[in-house]
């Protein structure tokens, strides 16, 4: 109930989310950092993040002191750690930050990271700015990031937390278009 509750109030400010996977999101102890989200690539729901889309997004927040939370399967209630740094370069949007060891549930997310059992990044975020496109998908030019979430299972599949180094991305890769065509089934 506490989930469904909290994701009601995320629709009454208009909230939208965008699981994001793949990606190269490197974890060490409670320090994370990679693509929130790429821009160009399609997602399952037909969105499609231009380049550019969060720029003024940022500069907002940065004029009021403020910043994008990190939050724990996208719950207002469970914060887990903060970005140190996020920006928009040429392949996506990319973050920085670390999980804060004083709280349960940030600890558990640095070891189910660690183990490999959560993998994904997603974005929250309220779009100003959409038009579509001739094959139906949304072009996403402005959006308003409210936080960026840990999560289970991530949308856009280039967008994933991954370990220190580059081995085994194949492996995953493999698996993530299995998991795909089984869904498509």
């Amino acid at each position: 109930m506490r989930r469904k509750e909290a994701e009601v109030s995320l629709k009454d400010y208009g909230l939208e989310l965008k699981y994001a996977a793949g990606g190269s999101l490197v974890a060490e102890g409670t320090r994370i950092e990679g693509y929130a989200s790429l821009f160009g690539m399609s997602d399952q729901g037909g969105d499609v993040v231009v380049r550019g889309a969060y720029a003024a997004s940022l500069k907002r927040l940065a004029a009021r002191g403020d910043r994008v939370r990190m939050l724990w399967q996208h719950d207002p209630a469970r914060p887990i750690g903060v970005w140190e740094e996020i920006r928009e370069d040429g392949k996506g949007l990319w973050v920085r930050g670390r999980l804060l060891p004083e709280i349960a549930q940030a600890r558990e997310a640095a070891a189910l990271v660690a183990a490999g059992a959560i993998d994904g990044l997603s974005i929250g975020y309220r779009t100003i700015a959409a038009e579509r496109d001739g094959k139906g998908r949304r072009l996403l030019s402005e959006v308003e990031l409210w936080e960026v979430s840990l999560v289970t299972f991530p949308m856009l599949a280039e967008a994933r937390v991954g370990t220190k180094s580059d081995a085994g991305h194949e492996m995953a890769a493999a698996f993530r278009a299995a998991t795909l065509a089984l869904r498509a089934k």
